[in-house]
């Protein structure tokens, strides 16, 4: 059953005839189309790919042959009318998290006699589980975050700035051949470690103090995600045992990974453990989320979570604990989720490095 097929599968359930697809990144999915404008019609019988005339050359290359392409000259809402009477349409599911309010109110002014269902997460819920070509396609981003994450080692010393290695990790990936950063690089050095989400800053890098890199590439639109936390020079008795709790936490979580648990107690395996070393209120983020076309998808790995995983999940798993005041640390790898366990895609070492 391929993509579009799931997709019509569920119209009688969610009560349309038709689905409006306005994010790009679903898009993608969809279509095959890897540019950044482009829409997609989903009817019973036929798919229809819109974009102008930028990416005339490009969609008869990517768009997959299921699709009708068209370029729209005057607008997509002409298009769009095109296709409503061709198939007769009068009700269209549109996706209700992406598009805006005033997007929404725009398209049913233009269209006054059609019902648009807004509809939350539809293709999210589809793409959660993942095929042979995604797996092959994320295999080989979170390669090329590995390989990446070796030439920092011969990179990073004191003196260098955050933002100088935030920018060797883009250049680098892409010279491997990612397409782009799955996101911006995290790199955190000292104080700034304790910021799970910290941007990459003009600090240099100093002795005796953790440095977390958080990043990922992108391959076939396939996205990963890697987090590794180093000591330049000697790590003191503190930093030891605080990276010790959070690799043990994590090795806890990746060995209870499998069809059947539930994201909360998954979540619980690591979070019941640093809790217990006494550094419950330092962990304060889920322990993963899935991963694939977004950088952040379902499902997401956390105590109120009640998603049951399933095989060919793929999903991170990245406890972390941060003190304000003296820095923080994460690990994270990439995991597909197995009928008895789970494949870690990462092979970047684990144990502290001491730089």
């Amino acid at each position: 059953m391929n993509r579009t097929t799931i997709l019509k599968s569920k119209f009688e359930e969610l009560k349309i005839d038709a689905f409006f697809v306005t994010n790009i990144l679903n898009v993608r999915y969809l279509t095959g189309f890897s540019g950044s404008a482009g829409l997609a019609v989903i009817t019973k019988k036929k798919n229809y790919f819109i974009t102008d005339f930028r990416y005339k050359i490009q969609s008869k290359k990517q768009v997959s042959k299921d699709f009708e392409i068209m370029i729209y000259p005057q607008g997509t809402y002409e298009h769009l009318r095109i296709i409503i009477n061709r198939h007769r349409i009068k009700r269209i599911g549109v996706e209700s998290n992406i598009m805006t309010v005033n997007e929404f109110n725009g398209i049913k002014k233009v269209f006054p006699e059609i019902k648009f269902v807004p509809l939350n997460s539809v293709i999210e819920g589809i793409i959660i589980t993942k095929n042979k070509e995604e797996i092959k396609s994320l295999k080989k981003a979170v390669e090329i975050t590995d390989r990446t994450f070796s030439e920092l080692l011969k990179i990073i010393k004191p003196g260098v700035t955050e933002k100088d290695i935030a920018a060797e990790i883009t250049y680098i990936q892409m010279k491997l051949g990612g397409e782009k950063n799955a996101f911006d690089p995290i790199v955190a050095s000292g104080l700034n470690s304790a910021l799970p989400h910290a941007q990459p800053t003009d600090n240099k890098i100093k002795k005796g103090v953790f440095v977390t890199l958080d990043f990922g590439t992108v391959v076939d639109g396939m996205h990963s995600d890697m987090t590794r936390t180093l000591v330049i020079g000697k790590a003191n008795k503190k930093q030891k045992d605080i990276y010790n709790i959070v690799l043990d936490a994590q090795l806890k979580a990746l060995e209870k990974v499998k069809a059947g648990i539930s994201v909360k107690q998954l979540d619980s395996y690591a979070r019941d453990y640093i809790a217990s070393k006494g550094y419950g209120d330092n962990f304060g983020h889920g322990l993963g989320h899935g991963l694939g076309y977004y950088i952040h998808e379902g499902p997401r790995v956390n105590p109120k979570g009640e998603y049951v995983l399933e095989v060919n999940n793929i999903i991170t798993i990245e406890p972390g604990i941060y003190i304000e005041g003296f820095g923080g640390v994460r690990i994270e790898d990439d995991v597909i989720v197995k009928k008895q366990g789970c494949e870690i895609l990462n092979i970047s070492a684990k144990e502290l490095i001491e730089l």
